[in-house]
């Protein structure tokens, strides 16, 4: 989907939620607030929960309608959200190295972002990514939706604290999900 149409589904309310995902509130709720960043983030429901929970967050969309929803939210909510508008795709965000203790990247699948996301968290730092599984209908398979194992696959390496596929636990969600939750090891 163009960023011109996820521009028009978000001006007529279509996929503006306003509860965060129930896996960030889980994890994020146990970790002391540093710096997060919340990757395709739409009109900001993680990004929205995070800040008011005292973490310093970044967020980042390709829509520019999602982020102007996004900061009419935070200023309504009273709490600051750094929102940007960059597509991923093209490359018009750099997550700089070591520099977020969370990145959360929620219903958005890019396989070449990930080895950006990985090295974007500090040591002990998490991420949470909840992305959208093939069906077994479409074996040509598509580029956004990921194959079983797939997301687990990218952070073998790391301590891995949560990871599910099978039904979404959202019900704005209706296709298969993979969740992953995983803690970067610090090495000595």
């Amino acid at each position: 989907m163009s960023i011109a149409e996820w521009d028009q589904r978000y001006r007529t309310g279509e996929k503006v939620f306003d509860k965060p995902s129930p896996l960030v509130v889980r994890f994020a709720s146990s970790l002391a607030p540093g710096a997060a960043l919340d990757l395709a983030c739409g009109p900001g429901r993680n990004a929205l929960y995070l800040a008011e929970q005292r973490w310093r967050v970044t967020a980042v969309d390709g829509s520019e309608v999602a982020i102007e929803i996004l900061g009419e939210r935070a200023r309504e909510r009273k709490v600051e959200v750094d929102a940007r508008v960059a597509d991923l795709e093209l490359g018009e965000f750099r997550i700089q190295p070591d520099s977020f203790d969370l990145i959360c990247c929620c219903y958005y699948f890019q396989r070449d972002l990930f080895s950006s996301i990985k090295s974007g968290v500090r040591p002990g730092g998490l991420v949470i990514a909840i992305i959208h599984l093939l069906s077994p209908d479409e074996p040509e398979g598509k580029p956004r939706r990921a194959c079983p194992g797939e997301l687990r696959s990218y952070f073998a390496d790391w301590e891995m604290l949560h990871s599910y596929e099978g039904a979404s636990n959202e019900p704005e969600h209706h296709r298969p999900v993979a969740e992953i939750v995983a803690k970067r090891v610090e090495r000595g």
